[in-house]
């Protein structure tokens, strides 16, 4: 790869990075932060005027990209290999809200646009960048999930189950990339100051005295990953603090005649890996 004529020295020069999402909110924060850490940034976003403005700001790329849509994964990677000459860092951000907590009441629209967004947007992600990352010799991928992703979060159950499905991706994936050299792990934050939360919950936040996190902590949470040698990890983000691994109990084993023998492969929970040691 040869890096551009400005590219800022620093632990990540010389590394490609492609961030969905990469418009605003999270994503952005990330691709400022990745690109002071010296890395070339890909953005991709359904919103071209501002992400192309992302891009020209960091002397990268835009990517208009429907991360539902893997003809569009196709071409991100595409533009980070005939651009840059590869790709070393994804960044899997992209995500929505239904903003609906009954039920009932969310519409078909709302459901295929949130798993679209959420739950694709990561896999077809993953599967998309996987190769190119692998012909560097390895590198990391970062999804971003939510605290939602952790807990029971009822005013918006879709949400919550898009995200729990990220965590759990993220953690069955992590085994297979590690045989490439490549570390997957998910972020989960809290409350985050983006436009994703909304007036009524900025004005909740508020009344109660409880901080939004800045984007900022997020995308030196993502660094921290990129850098780091852990995987297959839930990161929990929390305002005034760093991140934090979430600790998974031990799922019970079988009693009577198979206690105590060893699960099938695959089945076994991979103690090591899951912690990072």
């Amino acid at each position: 790869m040869t890096p551009t004529n400005d590219s800022p020295a620093g632990p990540l020069s010389g590394k490609v990075a492609l961030i969905s999402g990469g418009a605003s909110g999270i994503g952005r924060a990330t691709a400022r932060r990745l690109r002071a850490a010296g890395a070339d940034v890909i953005v991709a976003d359904l919103d071209a005027e501002t992400g192309q403005s992302v891009a020209s700001e960091l002397g990268g790329r835009f990517v208009r990209v429907d991360v539902a849509e893997p003809a569009d994964w196709d071409r991100a990677v595409a533009e980070a290999v005939d651009s840059f000459g590869g790709l070393d860092i994804a960044v899997l951000n992209a995500g929505v809200i239904t903003g609906e907590a009954d039920v009932t009441r969310f519409t078909d629209e709302q459901y295929r646009r949130i798993t679209g967004a959420n739950l694709d947007g990561v896999i077809l992600g993953a599967r998309a960048v996987t190769p190119a990352i692998e012909r560097r010799g390895g590198g990391a991928v970062v999804a971003t999930a939510s605290l939602a992703g952790l807990i029971a979060y009822s005013p918006d159950p879709i949400y919550a189950a898009t995200k729990h499905a990220v965590v759990g991706f993220v953690r069955a994936l992590a085994p297979q990339l590690q045989a490439k050299n490549i570390t997957v792990n998910a972020i989960c934050p809290g409350m985050v100051d983006t436009p994703l939360v909304g007036p009524d919950a900025r004005r909740l936040a508020e009344a109660a005295n409880f901080p939004l996190i800045p984007v900022a902590d997020i995308a030196e949470a993502v660094l921290g990953r990129v850098l780091g040698t852990e995987t297959g990890q839930a990161w929990v983000c929390q305002a005034g603090r760093e991140a934090l691994a979430y600790r998974f109990a031990k799922v019970p084993g079988p009693r009577g005649a198979a206690a105590g023998r060893t699960p099938p492969e695959g089945l076994a929970a991979d103690e090591e890996l899951r912690r990072g040691t």
